[in-house]
C-alpha cells in the first residue's frame, strides 16, 4: 500500500514559499511522492487485506514527515472556535494554526482532541499535528462576517502557536496580519521563542487593535520541567521571552498554568513563580489549576503511579470521577497566587516589586 509521504529535513531548502502570506500554503521542493486524499483512499479501498484501518485525519490530509514529526496539512473548517468554560481561561473565542504540540507536555488538556482524529493523545499528540494550512484565509472570512462582533481571540490553544512546526509553515504572520487589518483584539499563547521573530509584526498590529502575550510558566522548578515539559522551553528562558516583549512594548502577561496539585502547589513553588514573573515585568498573572480530562488524566496518572505513587489517592480524592479539582481547593490557590501578585505589584498602578535581573540568570535571547 502507497501512503503520501514527503520526507524533508528543516532547513532553508525545506521550508514552504510563504509569497502569499496570509495562507501559508506548504510547498515543498521536489517532493519523492504526491498523492491526493482521494487518491489514497482508493488506492487503499483496491488492496484486499490492507490492515488496520489508517486514522481518520489521514483520509483526508496531505500527509508530510520532517524529522520524524509527521504533519497532516487539512483545510480549516472554521477559524474560530468557542473556548470551553471548563478551560477556565478569560477568553471566549480561539483560534489556532495547530492541533497536537511538540513540546509534549504530559498534562495538556488538548490531548483529548486527538482522539477524535482517530489518534492516540499519548503517543501521536507530540509526534502527529495537525495543519490548518489556510487558517489566516478562513479567519478572515470570518472576521468580516457581519455576524462577528470583534471579541478578543486568544490564539494557540489546541496547539502552542509557535511551535517548531511554525518555523516551516509560518502561519502565524498570516493570522496576525488578518486579525491587524480588521483591528481585532488578540492575546496570543505560547512557550516558545519563536515569537520573538514575529516582534515587529505584533507591534505594528498593536498600533491598530489591543494586543498582548500570554507566557505559560506554571512553575519554575526545572526537574518538574524535564518530567512534564520535556520539549518546551525552560522556565528561564520563557521569563525571559515575557521580558523581551514587555521591554518591546507588547504587554506580556505570565500563564501560571498548570499548577499541579500535591507537585507545584506548594507556598515556596507559587512564591517562586510569581517572584520570577514580577522580574521579567509580568503585566498580570493568571493562575490555572491542572484539568485532567479524558485523555489527558490516563497518562498523567500514569506518570504520577511511576514516579510519585504516594499522591495517587490523594488526586483520586481531590478530582473524584471529574476532570476539575475540588472546588475549594481552586478558589485557595487563586487566592494565593492573588496575594502574591498584589505583593510584587503585578498588575497594580503602582510596582512595589522593583524588576532585578542579575547577569548570572539573564541567558541570550537569541
Amino acid at each position: 500500500m502507497r501512503v503520501l509521504l514527503i520526507l524533508m529535513r528543516r532547513d532553508a531548502t525545506s521550508r514552504p514559499d510563504s509569497q502569499s502570506g496570509d495562507q501559508g500554503q506548504a510547498r515543498p521542493a521536489e517532493p519523492q511522492a504526491i498523492m491526493s486524499a482521494e487518491q489514497q483512499s482508493a488506492e487503499q479501498q483496491s488492496i484486499v487485506g490492507a490492515g488496520p484501518a489508517r486514522p481518520r485525519i489521514e483520509r483526508q490530509a496531505v500527509t508530510r514527515v520532517f524529522d520524524g514529526i509527521t504533519c497532516y496539512e487539512v483545510p480549516a473548517r472554521a477559524a474560530l472556535e468557542r473556548v470551553s468554560d471548563a478551560a477556565e481561561l478569560p477568553f471566549t473565542w480561539g483560534a489556532s494554526p495547530y492541533r497536537g504540540c511538540e513540546a509534549g507536555c504530559g498534562y495538556c488538556a488538548a490531548r483529548r482532541g486527538h482522539r477524535y482524529l482517530g489518534l492516540d493523545p499519548g503517543r501521536d499528540f507530540s509526534t502527529r499535528i495537525v495543519v490548518k494550512t489556510d487558517l489566516a484565509r478562513r479567519l478572515r472570512r470570518e472576521l468580516a462576517s457581519a455576524r462577528w462582533g470583534g471579541e478578543p481571540v486568544a490564539l494557540g490553544l489546541t496547539g502552542d502557536c509557535y511551535q517548531p512546526a511554525e518555523e516551516i509553515y509560518r502561519l502565524m504572520p498570516g493570522v496576525v496580519r488578518a486579525l491587524a487589518d480588521a483591528a481585532n483584539p488578540f492575546t496570543v499563547l505560547t512557550k516558545s521563542p519563536l515569537i520573538l521573530r514575529d516582534l515587529d509584526l505584533l507591534r505594528d498590529a498593536a498600533k491598530v487593535t489591543q494586543v498582548g502575550v500570554m507566557v505559560s510558566v506554571g512553575f519554575v522548578d526545572d526537574r518538574v520541567r524535564r518530567a512534564v515539559e520535556p520539549g518546551a522551553a525552560t522556565p528561564q528562558r520563557r521569563l525571559e521571552v515575557c521580558a523581551a516583549l514587555n521591554d518591546a512594548g507588547i504587554p506580556c502577561g505570565v500563564l501560571m498554568a498548570p499548577i499541579l496539585p500535591l507537585v507545584t502547589d506548594s507556598s515556596d513553588h507559587l512564591l517562586a513563580t510569581v517572584r520570577r514573573a514580577a522580574e521579567a515585568g509580568a503585566v498580570s498573572v493568571t493562575p490555572v489549576v491542572l484539568r485532567l480530562p479524558s485523555g489527558v488524566r490516563e497518562g498523567y496518572l500514569g506518570w504520577l503511579e511511576r514516579e510519585h505513587p504516594g499522591l495517587v489517592p490523594r488526586y483520586q480524592a481531590l478530582y473524584g470521577k471529574g476532570q476539575v479539582a475540588e472546588e475549594g481547593y481552586r478558589r485557595r490557590i487563586a487566592e494565593q497566587v492573588r496575594a502574591l501578585a498584589e505583593t510584587y505589584g503585578i498588575g497594580g498602578q503602582a510596582r512595589r516589586w522593583r524588576r532585578r535581573r542579575s547577569p548570572d540568570r539573564q541567558l541570550a535571547l537569541v
